[in-house]
Order: structure tokens, then sequence, then C-alpha cells
């Protein structure tokens, strides 16, 4: 666990972008859904090379996926990759390159298009992506992938959906199985979103209280504004059910609003003795591994397919 020499590298970008969130800030989901689609060109420059790239393959009726079939002979593991966006706003293309860094290091990826709320709102993306996985292990064969070498992965919103379909799937004796999992910068207890930010988040006032009202708006288009006990449920909270996920890798950046959730998944896996490595990353903030300008990305990227090689390979 390096530790990058500058703590707040591309200073001058960040504080850019904390100009123009705090100018504009997003009030909607179709607020989200614009700023992401804006910076999506800006962060897929630059695609790394894959053999081919399968454009919305039916999956189940209204979901799709991107397959991604990386070069050389198969047949390769399978990545089933889960975006991020806060439940309200990513894609398959948003996440595209990051997606085909994967595929560069020689696993089959399917980027799942995930229904998303408000329209779709729980359990309907988590369901998606149960789906997902059972349509990846009868068809991955198809597309030169093995289904018996099959990891599931995600980003923020998708680190906490792949998280909670792989520990409901450790539960059902017809699921396929699931070897390994990659938690990006995730969200595991929604009782405790929020409550409390990094110490280099909270010295910046208007970026702290600017993601407090994003994942008040994200939280409430998934689970609702008065969710009860659906908070503790572990399809959405899935920190209940650590012990069911398979050998996990964990990743956050020190200056993330949800460093906190990382931690306090790493200690429910410890507590149960669930095989992990954990990483913190400093200064990275949410989203880094988007944007390989930074210097956290791409030595995170690779942590991440060495963790997936020793598993899967």
């Amino acid at each position: 666990m390096s530790a990058p020499s500058n703590p707040n590298p591309l200073a001058g970008a960040a504080e850019l972008m904390q100009k123009f969130l705090a100018a504009n800030p997003p009030k909607t989901a179709q607020d989200m859904r614009r700023l992401l689609d804006g910076f999506a060109s800006f962060m897929n420059a630059g695609l790394p090379e894959a053999a081919a790239l399968h454009e919305a393959v039916p999956v189940v009726a209204g979901v799709t996926a991107d397959v991604i079939v990386p070069r050389g002979s198969g047949p390769f593991p399978v990545l089933v990759y889960l975006h991020g966006g806060g439940w309200i706003c990513g894609s398959p293309k948003t996440h595209r390159k990051l997606a085909h860094r994967f595929a560069e290091g020689g696993y089959l990826v399917v980027n799942v298009d995930y229904r998303l709320a408000p329209e779709h709102p729980f359990p309907t993306p988590f369901e998606d992506c149960v789906a997902a996985v059972r349509w990846t292990s009868r068809e991955a064969a198809r597309f030169g992938g093995d289904p018996g070498r099959l990891a599931i992965g995600g980003d923020s919103a998708g680190g906490n959906l792949a998280a909670a379909v792989a520990a409901a799937l450790a539960g059902d004796a017809s699921a396929p199985r699931l070897r390994a999992a990659v938690l990006i910068y995730g969200v595991y207890d929604f009782a405790t979103l929020g409550q409390a930010v990094p110490r280099e988040l909270a010295e910046n006032d208007v970026m702290a209280s600017l993601g407090r009202d994003m994942l008040d708006l994200m939280r409430s288009a998934y689970v609702g504004r008065s969710p009860g006990a659906t908070l503790r449920d572990p399809r959405v909270s899935p920190l209940h059910a650590a012990a069911q996920l398979p050998p996990s890798h964990l990743v956050c950046g020190t200056a993330d609003p949800l460093l906190l959730q990382a931690r306090a998944l790493r200690a429910a896996l410890e507590q149960a003795g669930v095989e992990h490595e954990y990483f913190e990353d400093p200064g990275m903030p949410h989203g880094y591994a988007q944007m390989e300008m930074l210097p956290g990305a791409l030595p995170a990227i690779e942590r991440m397919r060495k963790f997936l090689d020793a598993r899967l390979r």
C-alpha cells in the first residue's frame, strides 16, 4: 500500500471541478445524468484495445449489457461489472474505459445496464443485477468466457450492488458460484450513509455540504425518504451479510465521503473471517478509478486485476 508523494494531486483541476459543482449543484436525477454523461467522453478517452465489443446485448426484459471480449485465446475468466452513479445515473457507456481495463487484463467483461431509480427504485436494480449474473453464467461461453471462473465487481452504487448480489447468491444452491468480488468505493450500510465524512472532506465546507445533498438525492431515489427496516435488508446494506461474501478486494480514497463505509465493511469481513484485501489511496476522491490523470487510478486497477488473477486463473 504505497502512498503517492503528493496527497493532493492536480489540485487546480480539483478546485475547478469543485467550483463548477458548487455553482451548478445537481438537484435531480436528470441533473446527475446530464453531469455524468457530460464527463463520459473525457473519462473514456484512449480506450484500451479489445478483441470485440458487443453493445446492448439483451439480458432480461428491460436489461442489457455490453460484453467486452479480450484479445487472445479463450476461454477467459469472466467479470460481471456493475457501474456506479448513485443508483440514478450511469451506464456501460459512462464506465466503458474502466470495464475495458479489466478486459485488457484478459477478462471477458459483462458491463451491465441495469435499470435506474427513481423510475425503478429498490429492489429492481438489485434484481436486474442478480438476473445478469445468472445470464452471464449461462451465456458466457458463447463469447469465449469460462462460467466456472466467474467474479463480480462494481464501483460506488455498483459496489453496493455487487456486494449485495454476491451475498444473496451465496445462499442460493441454484446460483452460479462467484469466486471473487471487487468492491470499489461502495455503499455497504445505508443506515450510516452520510453520518460522518473523512477529515480531508470535512475541512471543505462547500464540498462536504454538496456531498451530503447528493447522497440524500441518491438515497431517497433508491429506497425512499422513510425506508424504515429496508435499511437493514442485506440486499440494500450488504454489510449485514458480510459473512456471505466471496474473497473480496476493497478499495477507497481517503478524500472520499464513502471511506467510512469501506472501513466498516473491512471490519465486518475481518470479524466474519472472510478472505479480503483492503486498500486506502491517500488523497484520492470518489470516482478516481475513472480519472486516470490521477496517480492513484492505474495502480489501483492493477491491484484489482492481480487480485482477480490470483483467484480465477
